[in-house]
């Protein structure tokens, strides 16, 4: 009797995270073995996929002349994008956390441009990069300095790119305003008391209580920044030159302009492994910056 209500203890427990053992198993666990399978062969993605082992990587870091110069460009976009987009975002958000008359319109504004779709925003960038008549150059000509390469350089094209990236940096803005307002406002008023001033209280109380949010963003960055593409498919397609072929746009481009998908899949494992590497190493060490309140 004791066994029958075990067992059926059991059956109704399995039929409860059945769905998510499904849902588990269609949409994480089957592509991800595929893509692993996928990546050992040669495939167009018409015909039959063909086994050829360890080629591809082989290929990939062996022979591949636009492997390496992506992997260049894909560092120096995440190296400069990334500590650039945190800092903007947090003095953004330090001057947006005012109680000042108006200041909802002004995080309305700075929010506005997440809310555009990409496409849209790149193209007006590209409007403003035009190398004759666009919006950059003109303001440079006015002030009687010379007008700037911008997306037309191999050095100033991934910069050029960054800079867009900042233009939307609102939904960190945001996130980092969430954190600033949960700072206990009987710090700042202890502080105060005991003669502290603004920027050590900033210093002291305000950077040690929102690094979690920064970690958060860190790793968001990070993630985000490796991903990259839109930028780089509107406006340069990976010139000039290489310069701005980040891996992900090389991925797309051998999927689907070299009909290499078998190639590209071993492409993304590469890309996938490196997040991974990144994503684990900011883990390890941070709990040597990341205060949490648990850990008192």
């Amino acid at each position: 009797m004791g066994t029958n209500r075990k067992l059926r203890g059991w059956v109704i427990g399995y039929l409860f995270i059945l769905p998510s053992i499904i849902g588990f198993s269609v949409f994480v666990a089957y592509p991800l073995l595929s893509s692993m399978y996928y990546a050992l062969t040669e495939w167009s993605g018409y015909d039959s996929p063909r086994f050829v082992g360890f080629e591809n990587f082989r290929y990939l870091f062996t022979e591949d002349p636009a492997f390496w110069p992506s992997i260049r460009a894909t560092f120096y976009f995440v190296i400069l994008s990334v500590p650039l987009s945190l800092i903007l975002g947090l003095l953004l958000a330090m001057m947006l956390n005012k109680n000042l008359t108006g200041i909802k319109w002004f995080r309305t504004i700075f929010y506005l441009p997440v809310v555009v779709p990409s496409i849209a925003t790149l193209t007006l960038w590209q409007f403003i990069y035009e190398p004759q008549y666009g919006l950059a150059n003109s303001l440079l000509r006015e002030f009687g300095l010379p007008p700037g390469t911008w997306l037309t350089s191999e050095t100033t094209a991934l910069p050029s790119i960054v800079l867009i990236g900042l233009w939307q940096v609102g939904s960190s803005v945001i996130i980092f305003l969430s954190g600033l307002q949960s700072v206990p406002q009987e710090m700042y008023e202890a502080a105060e008391v005991d003669g502290a001033s603004r920027w050590r209280m900033s210093l002291n109380i305000t950077l040690p209580m929102i690094t979690p949010i920064l970690f958060l963003q860190l790793i968001l960055g990070i993630i985000g920044a490796f991903q990259a593409f839109n930028q780089v498919q509107v406006l340069t397609g990976g010139g000039p030159n290489f310069s701005t072929s980040l891996l992900n746009y090389k991925i797309y481009t051998d999927a689907f302009n070299g009909r290499m998908f078998g190639y590209a899949i071993a492409e993304v494992w590469v890309l996938f492994v490196i997040i991974m590497i990144f994503t684990v190493i900011s883990y390890r060490y941070s709990n040597r910056f990341v205060y949490y309140e648990s850990n008192k």
